[in-house]
Parts: C-alpha cells; structure tokens; sequence
C-alpha cells in the first residue's frame, strides 16, 4: 500500500512537471528587458522566448512577432528549442508508460513481471526528459547572464536582458520531472526486486518436495 501511495506520488510530481515544461516552451518571456525611453510614452519592455518575441508600451500595446525562420535564429537558440521539444516528447512516452506500469491500474495485471518493466522504463523517461530540460534551461540562462555582464560596460541607455517567467518555470518544472522520475526509479526497483523474490520461493518448496 506504501509502495503505490508513493507511486502515484511520484507520477503525480511528474506529471507537475511535464505540464510546467509545456508551458514553460510556449511562453514568450524566456528573457526579458526594459528600456525606459525618452520619456514615459516611448517606454518599452521586450520579451523573448524560443518562438517569439513581444514589446510591450507604456500605453498598453503589445505588438508581437513570430520567429518565421529557423536558420536566422542563433545556434543556442536551436539547441535549447531541440532539447526542449525532446523533454515534451520523452515526457508524454513516461506518462503513458507510467500509467501503464502503476500499481494502483489494472493494465497487465497478468503480466507483473512486464509491468515492472514499463513502470521502470516510464521512470527512465521523466528523469531522462527533467534532465533535457535542465540542460537547455540552464544553458539559455548563462547566455542572458553572460551577455549581461559584457553589455555592462557599453552603454548606459542600452537595454540589458535578464532572465523572464519561463526561465524560472523551466527550473522548477525540469526539478518536478527529475524527483518524480526518481521516486518512480527507486519504487519500481523495489518492486523488481520483490517480482524476483516472489519466484525464488516454488522452486525452494519444489526442491524440498522431491
């Protein structure tokens, strides 16, 4: 009973995750600036995320404009739009597999030894998929850090970007992926274990009987 609460807490901390890294993706304030203006009228905060970028005015206007082409997008830029995508997709096969693989779902009831198998397999994916994530969270945050620090020097008035919403989202929702993949690890291990165990018992009785 301990091993499923703690099963489906794990898939529910996962779950968490893959929904904020979703979220996280499509968001357009990965990075964000404010450039004060002339006056309070000229008064812009840009935005910029992995598909778009917006610029907010002081009046209330936002105008936004959708990164059409792919090959004039920078280098980071595509990577970190790759390991995102990836972290969705290993994301969406650990929750179908985790579901399957439950203990609390009656999926292959007849076949435990299998469904030990699919419960440790969806647990690989989330952990694999937090850790995408992480990776391509972490490094979109050094470049604005440092792009930061060289823009320092350069101009009093020129806008520097800093770190936006979806950045922090991604952290939290890369960290949910890993620690729910992780209990799900440690819980189906624990379950292969007892499969095993299960099967060496007829085989003693069997020896004793003969």
């Amino acid at each position: 009973m301990a091993s499923s609460l703690m099963q489906f807490f794990g898939f529910i901390l996962a779950l968490a995750g893959f929904i904020g890294l979703i979220v996280c993706t499509t968001m357009s304030e990965w990075k964000t600036s404010s450039h004060p203006g002339p006056s309070l009228l000229t008064a812009q905060t840009t935005q910029e995320g992995l598909w778009m970028s917006c610029v907010t005015y002081s009046t209330g206007q936002v105008n936004c404009k959708v990164f059409e082409s792919l090959l004039e997008q920078s280098t980071d830029m595509q990577i970190t739009r790759a390991l995102m995508v990836i972290s969705i997709l290993l994301s969406s096969l650990a929750v179908m597999s985790s579901m399957a693989g439950m203990e609390c779902t009656t999926c292959m009831d007849d076949k435990q030894q299998l469904k030990v198998k699919v419960a440790f397999g969806g647990a690989v994916l989330f952990v694999t998929a937090g850790l995408c994530a992480l990776v391509a969270t972490s490094w979109y945050g050094n470049k604005i850090m440092v792009n930061f620090h060289n823009q320092h020097h350069e101009s009093q008035h020129h806008s520097r970007y800093d770190f936006g919403k979806a950045l922090f989202l991604g952290w939290a929702a890369s960290s949910l992926s890993l620690l729910g993949g992780l209990i799900l690890f440690c819980n189906s291990k624990a379950g292969n274990s007892g499969q095993y165990g299960q099967y060496a018992g007829p085989s003693q009785s069997s020896a004793k009987y003969i």
